[in-house]
């Protein structure tokens, strides 16, 4: 099986229900194909380079996944059919530099999520105990102080 990175851009003109059944189908596609996604990186809204069907801004979506040459033939011609994609590009991975890069970007993706959860749950964890401390140091050295 190769890796490969398969970036497109949807309408900006779209609802974001709209935007994610766009994805789910990309990704719909590829999982019935045989193709392991590995990663899935949403960008979100960002502004093209130049105009693109009228558009100045897209939202980005990249996908790392693992498959068989022949899904990717597949998977363009369905991009290209689609009217809510404005501009897609898919990219093979094949040399150990690649991969490794291949392999770099899918934790870089895979990351942030895990990040955001556990800065999510230690981050009042972490007030509490700094509000806690000062308070309990103090009064401590207070009582035996006095005593």
């Amino acid at each position: 099986m190769n890796s490969y990175e398969t970036l497109f851009v949807v309408k900006p003109t779209l609802t974001e229900e709209e935007i994610a059944a766009a994805i789910t189908k990309v990704k719909d596609i590829l999982s019935k194909e045989g193709a392991e996604l590995v990663g899935t990186n949403d960008m979100g809204m960002r502004k093209l380079a130049y105009p693109v069907q009228k558009h100045d801004r897209g939202y980005y979506t990249v996908l790392f996944y693992k498959a068989e040459g022949t899904i990717i033939t597949e998977l363009e011609r369905n991009l290209k059919i689609s009217e809510d994609v404005i501009k897609f590009l898919s990219i093979k991975y094949s040399n150990t530099k690649e991969m490794a890069q291949f392999n770099k970007l899918v934790t870089a993706t895979n990351k942030p999520e895990a990040v955001k959860a556990t800065a999510v749950e230690t981050e009042p964890e972490k007030v509490t105990e700094t509000e806690a401390t000062p308070e309990t140091e103090t009064t401590p050295e207070a009582e035996p102080t006095k005593a």
